[in-house]
Formats: structure tokens, C-alpha cells, sequence
């Protein structure tokens, strides 16, 4: 028995004296992991319902449930949902993030989801060829561009045209933000015509 632990030893030893000799190999290199592959949205019931089935909006979602919107979303009929997806919030600057989700900045939370909202169908039909100005819920407009592909506030649509039953999912693969909106169209006023007198 004492012989073959002393065998096993040695050879231990020996082991170790070979690595130890052995060049350094060159080390490995770490490759980052991939983004996950963009799943597309299909409709399932409500905008809110479609979103939570994807499973590619939860941050979305939460920052919904976090300022009390969710429900009143699932209440709205012939809604434009304009849908940051969890690698658009990823995007943002850590900072920038934290700020937005910090509980003294709920009302800016608020004004951001509503600025996804517009309190109408919009389908890129509607603007194919063109640009076309939409009023949010935040009461700011966003500009709706019927390029190839067409997008919104210069931010192409990663899938466009998604028919729930309370509305149309357009998603986005960065959030928008009501501090960037475009200015206002504003329509001049018609002046009367000047009475005739008699």
C-alpha cells in the first residue's frame, strides 16, 4: 500500500512538474453573448395582453403598472400603442434609467408611457409615403414617417402593423422620450370676412 501511494505521489509530482513546463497557452477569448433573435409580436387579445405574451416588453409593462396605467390601457378602444421593447430600455444610459424608474420621478414616468399612446388607429397606411403628425395621450405629438421601413421621431419600427383587438402595435426599438417631441403643427386661423356695410 505504501508503495503505491508513493507511486501515485510521484507521479503527481511529475504531472505537475510537465504542466509546469508547458508553455502558457494563450488564453481564451470571452465572446460576449448574442443579443437574443427578435421574436415577432403576434396578436393575442389586447395591446397590453399581446405585449405580456411576447415576453419582449416587460420593462415596458412594469413602468406601466408602476404609474397605474396598465388597466386604463386595457380599457382604451382604437389605441396606437408605439411599444419600446426591453432592448430599447437596455440601450439607455444606466444613469438615464435609473433616474426615469426612480419613485420621485413618477410623473415623468407617467408622461413617458403616455407619449407611447396615441388615442387613435394609426396604421402605416395611414402615412405611407408621407409624414403624418399624432397627438399622444402626454399631449405631445409624435411624427408618424411612412418611409421604407417607416418608424416614428426618426426611430424605424422594428415590426409595424400589429391589429389587437383593442388597437395597433407599432414597436420600437428605442424610447421615446416627450422632452425630444417635435414642436407642434399649428393651423392658422381662417379670419372672418369683414361685413358688408349697409
Amino acid at each position: 500500500m505504501k508503495r503505491l501511494l508513493s507511486a501515485l505521489v510521484m507521479t503527481g509530482l511529475m504531472t505537475g512538474v510537465a504542466l509546469a513546463q508547458t508553455p502558457n497557452a494563450a488564453p481564451a477569448v470571452v465572446t460576449p453573448p448574442a443579443a437574443p433573435a427578435w421574436v415577432p409580436v403576434v396578436a393575442a387579445g389586447d395591446v397590453v395582453d399581446t405585449l405580456k405574451a411576447s415576453g419582449q416588453f416587460t420593462i415596458f409593462l412594469r413602468s406601466a403598472d408602476a404609474v397605474g396605467l396598465t388597466g386604463f390601457l386595457k380599457t382604451l378602444k382604437d389605441v396606437t400603442l408605439l411599444a419600446p421593447t426591453d432592448a430599447a430600455f437596455r440601450s439607455m444610459a444606466p444613469a438615464d434609467i435609473q433616474a426615469l424608474m426612480a419613485l420621485a420621478n413618477r410623473a415623468e414616468l407617467q408622461r413617458t408611457v403616455l407619449y407611447h399612446v396615441i388615442p387613435a388607429r394609426v396604421l402605416t397606411a395611414d402615412f405611407a409615403g408621407a409624414a403624418r403628425t399624432a397627438v399622444t395621450l402626454a399631449k405631445l405629438p409624435v411624427e408618424m414617417e411612412g418611409g421604407n421601413p417607416p418608424g416614428v421621431n426618426g426611430v424605424t419600427f422594428v415590426q409595424s402593423d400589429i391589429v389587437a383587438t383593442n388597437g395597433v402595435i407599432h414597436v420600437i426599438g428605442k424610447l421615446l422620450s416627450p422632452s425630444a417631441a417635435p414642436a407642434p403643427v399649428v393651423v392658422p386661423e381662417t379670419p372672418a370676412p369683414a361685413s358688408k356695410p349697409n
